[in-house]
């Protein structure tokens, strides 16, 4: 991988989603896929090493604590690697970085920040808003 694909940023001065931002976003997906399985791994370790039964009521009500959150932690992971996933898949037909709802471009910044972001930041806040309003019925 050459130094000028490290220092590479997607700017506005360039076509949306052209190939190279295509391939950078690819790039920072699947390194932050690899992220969570590793931590995922890590995750199981840890798990194994702890259902060692615990003589102690509790050592065993944390352990069964730290367990739950390390199952719903576990659960998120796979929500996001779902997430990443279809992200990925959009890279490939061309629809990734356009919003979900609009069809407008996504802003850079937006994407650069949350890579999986399916809606611009506009439809993400009408989308929240009318949430809240249903919310409160």
């Amino acid at each position: 991988m050459g130094s000028t694909t490290k220092e590479y940023r997607p700017s506005d001065s360039e076509p949306f989603m052209n190939e190279r931002q295509r391939d950078y976003f690819r790039r920072k997906l699947q390194a932050w896929k690899e992220e969570i399985l590793e931590e995922s791994r890590s995750t199981i370790a840890s798990l194994q090493q702890d259902t060692v039964a615990e003589p102690d009521l509790a050592d065993r009500a944390t352990s069964e604590t730290d367990r739950g959150l390390e199952l719903r932690t576990r659960d998120r992971q796979r929500k996001l690697i779902a997430k990443i996933d279809e992200a990925l898949r959009r890279i490939e037909d061309g629809t990734y970085g356009y919003c979900e709802e609009t069809g407008e471009p996504i802003s850079l910044a937006r994407l650069e920040a949350r890579p999986i972001a399916t809606l611009s930041l506009e439809a993400q806040e009408r989308h929240e808003r009318r949430e809240r309003v249903h919310r409160d019925d």
